[in-house]
């Protein structure tokens, strides 16, 4: 396993992603001052967001049932354990977006290979 969303593993049987990559910030409010920088002032942390892409390949996995699961999980709007493989724990997450791309279709349009990109953002909630 690569990763875990919740009960969703990410590997080789499912969605295997290409590369994780991770958007951290935080917030800064600023009020104006003449001849000089605007005063800034820490107001606690932004957004965090994880990108997953990656390609899934007909014989080695279905990844339009993974992808439609992620999509289920995504629509209850629910936020989601993320933990690595090693067990690192990202925190929680919810699903943002579900990307996918079909290529190199069979006969009867079944695509051999599918891009996909899940886009996780962080919250503070209790995961699943």
């Amino acid at each position: 396993m690569l990763l875990a969303l919740g009960t969703f593993p990410f590997g080789i049987d499912t969605l295997a992603h290409d590369e994780l990559q991770r958007r951290t910030s935080w917030r800064q409010a600023t009020t104006p001052r003449i001849g000089a920088r605007d005063a800034t002032q820490f107001v606690g942390p932004g957004e965090e967001t994880i990108s997953l892409p990656g390609s899934v390949f007909l014989e080695i996995a279905d990844g339009s049932v993974s992808l439609d699961e992620l999509r289920r999980m995504a629509a209850t709007g629910d936020a989601w354990a993320l933990v690595d493989g090693l067990g690192y724990i990202y925190g929680a997450y919810v699903i943002t977006g579900v990307d996918d791309r079909g290529k190199h279709f069979l006969p009867d349009g079944t695509p051999r290979q599918i891009d996909f990109a899940i886009e996780l953002l962080r919250v503070d909630v209790d995961p699943r």
